[in-house]
């Protein structure tokens, strides 16, 4: 069998052979979310923290320079240990370059905002410049915090003058972990209790190793509340697989005719497995195997072999727990039996690209029948095989690994461009595609 996939300067040729499979084991990069908050807490903390299984992608690189650009030293991100030793809070001569990285702007608001006397200036590439702020900047505002930016405020570049913040109790309109974090971040330095509540539970990432890291936090659908003051101390962090990335596997081991992948170490956080309930809903062949705890994150390792899919109706307080994964939820509908609703995910528009337009247009350039809503999609699946083309990625690497997985089961040949995009999550992504491909038995 030909190499179905070959790599280009500029794009991705994909070219599945009529007898492809999908077989093997696969070590999932470790969790982006969880990376993140490590390299974080680990620079307010007593002592040295060790992390292993970090992601060393684009976006926890941005995360980690903007900390050495704080005065702190970080060992370089690799596949295996990296060691932050917290050192003395600095104001920085440059700019920090947060990347493509919402995440480390976001967090990094949160955490520079109680900084008195400090200021901090704030920018990132041409995608995440575009993105809203305004979502932790009223919250932080509320706080005592003086931040500045394009756009009445909203938009990167932005400036932060540190103050003596106070505790608030945020009644917050969106479920996000990121604006959760932020708050969260600059309640760490305040004298008594702030609190956040969401309209549903979102990611617990942060509150699981604040707790680890010696914080006084409670959390209870969907209700945080935190003590300021507590000292943190350095710990050793095991980052687990990244469940965004697994879902690419998943969707790609349910819907290609004779698959079987094996997924390890895989982070099983119950905030994060909306993508595990929706497939298996919709028929899914999924197993867990292994099942553990690994430092306050629940883990196991997960079995997908081809199945019929059946379409589902996807919204409410599911969203949150799936939000990254609907870009690659959207090729399982394409292949599913029936239609696929997915609704009250607005938020998709302001990700690194329009996710949800995104996905409605190059799965209609392939073939399928779909509606697009302003909240959401209808995917009518199985309406016709879907046949090879050229797709364009948005420079955002979910919708770029998702096309790649529509791909490699459509008939003909497609390019995606650009690809490079994917190294800002899933730097082997195509190397594990193309030692996943084989040929069927």
């Amino acid at each position: 069998m030909s190499p179905p996939i070959q790599l280009t300067p500029a794009g991705v040729h994909i070219t599945p052979p009529p007898n492809l499979t999908l077989r093997g084991i696969v070590a999932v990069p470790g969790d982006k979310s969880i990376s993140h908050r490590a390299l974080i807490f680990g620079c307010l903390a007593q002592g040295t923290t060790t992390i292993t299984g970090i992601l060393p992608s684009a976006d926890p690189q941005s995360t980690a320079q903007c900390l050495r650009d704080l005065g702190h030293d970080i060992t370089p991100l690799t596949d295996g240990e990296v060691r932050v030793q917290p050192g003395e809070w600095q104001e920085p001569q440059q700019v920090l370059d947060c990347g493509n990285s919402g995440t480390t702007m976001r967090l990094l608001l949160g955490l520079l905002a109680g900084r008195a006397g400090q200021f901090f200036s704030l920018t990132g590439d041409d995608s995440l410049r575009g993105r809203p702020m305004q979502r932790v900047i009223t919250p932080l505002s509320q706080m005592g915090a003086q931040i500045w930016g394009r756009k009445g405020g909203t938009r990167a570049p932005l400036a932060v003058q540190g103050q003596l913040l106070q505790p608030i109790a945020y009644d917050s309109p969106i479920a996000s972990a990121q604006v959760k974090s932020a708050i969260l971040l600059a309640g760490l330095g305040c004298e008594g209790m702030t609190q956040v509540q969401e309209p549903a539970p979102s990611r617990d990432h942060t509150e699981r190793m604040l707790r680890a890291f010696g914080a006084q936090i409670t959390w209870k659908n969907g209700t945080v509340q935190l003590q300021g003051g507590a000292q943190l101390r350095g710990q050793t962090v095991v980052v687990p697989g990244d469940m965004s990335s697994a879902a690419f596997w998943l969707v790609a081991g349910a819907i290609t005719p004779g698959a079987d992948i094996m997924l390890t170490n895989v982070g099983v956080n119950p905030s994060r497995t909306g993508i595990l309930e929706v497939l298996e809903a919709m028929g899914a062949r999924i197993t867990c195997h292994n099942q553990r705890l690994v430092a306050g994150e629940p883990l196991a390792d997960i079995q997908v072999q081809h199945s019929a899919l059946e379409g589902v109706a996807v919204g409410g307080a599911l969203i949150p727990r799936l939000i990254d994964e609907i870009p690659i939820l959207t090729v399982a509908a394409a292949f599913a039996q029936g239609k696929t609703v997915i609704r009250d995910a607005a938020e998709l528009r302001v990700k690194e690209s329009d996710r949800l337009t995104a996905m409605a247009t190059q799965l209609t350039r392939l073939g399928a029948r779909v509606e697009e809503y302003p909240d959401g999609l209808t995917i009518h699946g199985s309406q016709q095989p879907l046949v090879g083309t050229e797709l364009h990625t948005y420079d955002d690497h979910r919708i770029a690994m998702a096309l790649a997985i529509a791909a490699l089961n459509a008939q003909g040949a497609s390019y995606l461009s650009p690809g490079g995009c994917v190294q800002i999550s899933y730097p082997q992504f195509w190397q594990t595609l193309q030692q996943l491909c084989q040929p069927s038995p």
